[in-house]
C-alpha cells in the first residue's frame, strides 16, 4: 500500500536505531535519503538491501517527483536524513507537504534527535523551550536574533557548525556573560562532550582549543533561570 514513512536514524552511535525503524526499513519498497553513501553505511550494518534514491534540500523537486512516482505505483517509501529526525533542521518538510497534499498516508517512526538529546541533559526548567535550528551565518542577523531570544523567559536550543560556534558563543557572551549554557559536541559519538557553565566560561573553553571539531547543539537558559 502506498505510504511514506519518516524514519529517524542515529545521530552518531548506530546502536541508537530503534527496532521499529529497522522493521520499517526492511519492509518498504524503497528508501529515500540525503546521501546514498551515508545511508548505505547504516543499511550495511543492519544487513538491509533496498533500492535507494536521493532527496536533498538543494534539489528537492526532482527528489519529490521520484518519490511520488513510486507512491503512485502503490509502493511504500521510507525517508531518512543523514542523521536524526527528518524535518528537524534537516530536509523533509517539503516532501511531507507534497505527499500529504497528494492524499497519501504519512507515518512517523520516531527516534534520535540532537534537540531532545541535549534537552534531556540540559536541566533547563520551564513549560516550554524554543528550538531555533541553525542561526544566521551573518554576524549582524545572528547577534540581533540572539538578543531577542535571550530576552525571553524560556530557554532555547540552536545547532551550530564547528566553523561558527566560537563566533556564536562570543555573541552570547557579549549579551550576557553570566548566562547559564549547556553545550553538546558530537552527541552520542565516540568523542561526545557536554560542557556546562556561564556563556563566558564556555567561550573561554572554546578559545583555548587548538582546533574545534564536531557538530554542536547549544542550550541557552532563559532570562529568569
Amino acid at each position: 500500500m502506498s505510504q511514506l514513512f519518516i524514519v529517524a536514524t542515529p545521530i552518531g552511535n548506530l546502536d541508537d536505531i530503534t527496532l521499529r525503524a529497522i522493521e520499517t526499513l526492511k519492509s518498504v519498497d524503497a528508501i529515500a535519503c540525503e546521501d546514498t553513501r551515508h545511508t548505505l553505511h547504516l543499511l550495511n550494518k543492519l544487513e538491509i538491501r533496498k533500492p535507494l534514491l536521493s532527496y536533498y534540500a538543494a534539489d528537492e523537486k526532482p527528489g519529490i517527483a521520484k518519490i511520488m512516482h513510486l507512491l503512485d505505483q502503490g509502493k511504500s517509501v521510507a525517508y531518512v536524513s543523514d542523521a536524526g529526525t527528518p524535518g528537524v533542521s534537516d530536509p523533509g518538510s517539503s516532501l511531507v507537504r507534497a505527499v500529504r497534499e497528494a492524499g497519501y498516508t504519512i507515518t512517523p517512526i520516531p527516534g534520535a534527535s540532537a534537540l531532545t538529546t541535549l534537552m534531556s541533559v540540559s536541566g533547563a526548567q520551564g513549560r516550554g523551550i524554543t528550538f531555533e535550528g541553525f542561526l544566521s551565518p551573518k554576524g549582524g542577523r545572528r547577534l540581533s536574533r540572539l538578543r531577542e531570544l535571550m530576552e525571553r523567559e524560556e530557554s532555547f536550543i540552536f545547532y551550530e557548525s564547528p566553523y561558527r560556534i566560537e563566533k556564536a558563543m562570543a555573541d552570547v557572551a557579549s549579551i550576557d556573560p553570566e548566562r547559564p549554557v549547556v553545550l553538546g559536541r558530537e552527541l552520542t559519538k565516540l568523542h561526545e562532550e557536554i560542557l556546562s557553565g556561564t556563556a563566558q566560561e564556555i567561550l573561554d573553553n572554546l578559545q583555548n582549543r587548538d582546533k574545534i571539531l564536531g557538530e554542536f547543539a547549544v542550550c541557552i537558559y532563559g532570562k529568569k533561570q
